[in-house]
C-alpha cells in the first residue's frame, strides 16, 4: 500500500511548539512512521519554507517527506497560504508524474492540505481520508474574547470536505458530534482513533531523572513546579495559567512554586515578550521561567521535572501534551473541553476544570500541590492511563480504515462496470 500524506501548511519535522507546529505535526510523523514500519509507503507532502530543506527528505525506511515550492519560502502566513492551493497542488502532480508514482489512497490533514487531497482523489480515483484536526465552527465557538474569528471561507471549505471525503477521522467521540451538530455530517463516514504518544520515551524515570532535570533547570527539589507546554497563544491559555499562579501568590505570597513555559509564540499577535510582560504586570515574573520549543527527547526532562502540567486550552481535539505529561507520571489539570476528558480521568489521573477564571484554576493547582499523597497516587494511575495510548495501536486502527476505504472504493468501481464487462 502507498499513501500520500498532504499536510500542507505545516512539515511534521518543524518543531512542536514553534510558528503553527503542535500536536498535528506530531501526529502525522508518529502515525507515518509506524504505518512505514507496518509495511505501508507513505509520501508526506508538505510546503517548502526553506532552500535548504532538500526536495525530498528520507526520514526512514518507507517515509519520505516531499517539500513542494508553492509560494515564497517566508513571509507567508497561514491566513494567506489559500493563495498558493493550485501551486501546492501542481507541485505534488509534477512530482508523481516524475517520479511515475500512483498512491493508493490520500490521508489530508487540515483544511488546507484537504482541500488539495479533494481535487487530487478525483485527479486519480483513489480514496480520500482526511482528518481536520481543528474545525472553524468549533474554534468560533470556543474562542477568547480576543481571538480572530475564524473565516467563512474556512467554515465552507470545511463543509466541502465533510460532504466529499470517504472517511473522516476524528480523535474523539466529540469530535465525531461536532462534525454531526456543525457540519451535518453522516456518522457512518466517521471513524474514532484516538492518538498516542511514544510511551518508551516518555517516562517516569528514576528519582535521580526528576532531579537531575531540576539541577539543569535551576529548579531546588523542595520546590513545587507547575509546566505549561505549548504554543504562546490566548487559545491554548497560557494567560489563565499565569493569572491563577498571581491569585494562589496573592492568598499566599510565601507560597515555595515555580512556573515553567515551554514553547514559542503562535500566530501574527503573539509574542513571548507579551507573556512575560504580563507575568512581570502580575508581579510573578521571577517565579515564570519561559523556555524556547524543545524536541521531545528534552520536552521528557520538562514532565519529569514538573509535579502538574496545566493545559489550560480553550479547546482541544484531543490534547497530547496531555497523554506525553501522563506517561512521565505527572498529573496534569486540564480544562474540561474537547477531547480532553479523554485525555485526563478527572479525579484519577488529573483534575479537570469547567471554566478559565483565574480563581477556579488556582483553587485547582492549590489542591494537587498541597496534597503531595493524592497527587503521587495520581501520578502512577497517569502512568498506567497514557499506557492505553501508543501510535502502534493508532497506525494499525488507520490502516485498517484504508483497506476499508479501498476496499469500499473497488466494490463501487465494480458495480459501476456495464453489464458483461
Amino acid at each position: 500500500m502507498r499513501i500520500a500524506m498532504i499536510s500542507m501548511h505545516t512539515s511534521p519535522l518543524q518543531q512542536p511548539g514553534s510558528g503553527d507546529a503542535g500536536g498535528m505535526n506530531v501526529y502525522v510523523l508518529a502515525t507515518a512512521r509506524e504505518l512505514a514500519r507496518r509495511g505501508v509507503e507513505v509520501d508526506v507532502f508538505t510546503r517548502a519554507t526553506r532552500p535548504s530543506q532538500g526536495h525530498v527528505v528520507d526520514v526512514e525506511p518507507g517515509l519520505r517527506v516531499i517539500n513542494v515550492v508553492a509560494g515564497p519560502y517566508e513571509g507567508l502566513s497561514k491566513e494567506e497560504l489559500p493563495t498558493q492551493l493550485a501551486a501546492f497542488a501542481g507541485g505534488v502532480l509534477q512530482f508523481v508524474r516524475c517520479e511515475q508514482i500512483r498512491y493508493n489512497l490520500i490521508h489530508s490533514h487540515y483544511w488546507l492540505s484537504g482541500q488539495v487531497g479533494w481535487l487530487l482523489r478525483d485527479l486519480w480515483h483513489v480514496p480520500l481520508v482526511h482528518t481536520a484536526h481543528t474545525l472553524a465552527a468549533v474554534k468560533n465557538s470556543h474562542r477568547t474574547p480576543t481571538d480572530t474569528q475564524e473565516s467563512d471561507a474556512r467554515r465552507i471549505c470545511e463543509q466541502q470536505l465533510v460532504d466529499n471525503a470517504d472517511v473522516l477521522v476524528v480523535n474523539t467521540p466529540e469530535e465525531t458530534n461536532d462534525l454531526v451538530r456543525h457540519y451535518d455530517a453522516e456518522p457512518e463516514k466517521v471513524a474514532v482513533i484516538a492518538p498516542g504518544a511514544d510511551v518508551e520515551l516518555f517516562t517516569p524515570g528514576q528519582q535521580r531523572n526528576t532531579e537531575q532535570a531540576r539541577r539543569n533547570l535551576g529548579i531546588p527539589m523542595h520546590t513545587k513546579v507547575v509546566a505549561f507546554v505549548g504554543r504562546l497563544q490566548e487559545f491554548k491559555g497560557p494567560q489563565v495559567l499565569l493569572r491563577a499562579v498571581a491569585e494562589l501568590l496573592r492568598r499566599d505570597p510565601a507560597r515555595d512554586m515555580r512556573v515553567i513555559m515551554c514553547g514559542g509564540p503562535s500566530g501574527a499577535q503573539a509574542t513571548v515578550e507579551h507573556y512575560t510582560e504580563l507575568a512581570r504586570s502580575l508581579g510573578i515574573c521571577h517565579r515564570v521561567r519561559f523556555l524556547d520549543p524543545r524536541p521531545p527527547e528534552e520536552l521528557v526532562a520538562i514532565f519529569q521535572a514538573a509535579d502538574v502540567v496545566a493545559v489550560p486550552s480553550y479547546n482541544e481535539s484531543f490534547g497530547l501534551v496531555a497523554i506525553e505529561a501522563q506517561a512521565c507520571g505527572t498529573p496534569v489539570i486540564a480544562a474540561r473541553v474537547g477531547g480532553l476528558p479523554m485525555a485526563v480521568l478527572d479525579g484519577e489521573t488529573g483534575l479537570l476544570v469547567h471554566d478559565h477564571e483565574p480563581e477556579t484554576w488556582a483553587d485547582a493547582i492549590a489542591e494537587l500541590l498541597d496534597d503531595d499523597p493524592t497527587r503521587i497516587a495520581m501520578g502512577v494511575a497517569a502512568r498506567e492511563h497514557a499506557a492505553h495510548f501508543t501510535w502502534a495501536q493508532a497506525a494499525e486502527k488507520l490502516e485498517s480504515v484504508y483497506v476499508e476505504a479501498l476496499e469500499f472504493e473497488l466494490n463501487v468501481c465494480h458495480d459501476r462496470k456495464p453489464e458483461g464487462a
